[in-house]
């Protein structure tokens, strides 16, 4: 088995494990799969995400994960009511419409541009949604 045949699977770190797991299931709606001491998993469409439980801190200076959603509208507005606070960028070549980054030619493959937004969990790991643009 190569890497190109393996599934890819998130890992981020939590100080609080308890604070954590109540974030992701209040303000995301998600639930762990499976739980042993020091850790957390999730399932979520194609691919899985662990928490783990550790003194040391994220960077939360660049995206550590991200959900791939096809209407990132309703998305923004459920989690908006269950209280999660988007982060707002200005970066050179993106415009922002109605607080959702429009990032021109983003992964080609998927389209002609992505439409996202940015989000810290409770713990301060930096998270993404992304819509592709056709």
């Amino acid at each position: 088995m190569t890497l190109a045949d393996g599934k890819v699977a998130t890992r981020l770190p939590a100080e609080d494990l308890a604070r954590a797991r109540a974030f992701y299931s209040e303000k995301l709606g998600l639930e762990p799969v499976e739980e042993r001491p020091g850790g957390l998993l999730y399932r979520c469409g194609s691919g899985d995400f662990a928490l783990f439980e550790t003194s040391g801190a994220p960077s939360g200076s660049h995206t550590q994960m991200a959900f791939e959603v096809d209407d990132i509208e309703a998305t923004v507005a459920e989690l908006h009511q269950r209280g999660v606070v988007f982060e707002q960028y200005d970066m050179p070549g993106m415009t922002q419409v109605d607080g959702i980054t429009e990032v021109p030619g983003n992964y080609p493959s998927k389209g002609s541009g992505e439409r996202a937004v940015w989000f810290r969990d409770s713990e301060g790991n930096l998270l993404g949604i992304g819509q592709p643009v056709g």
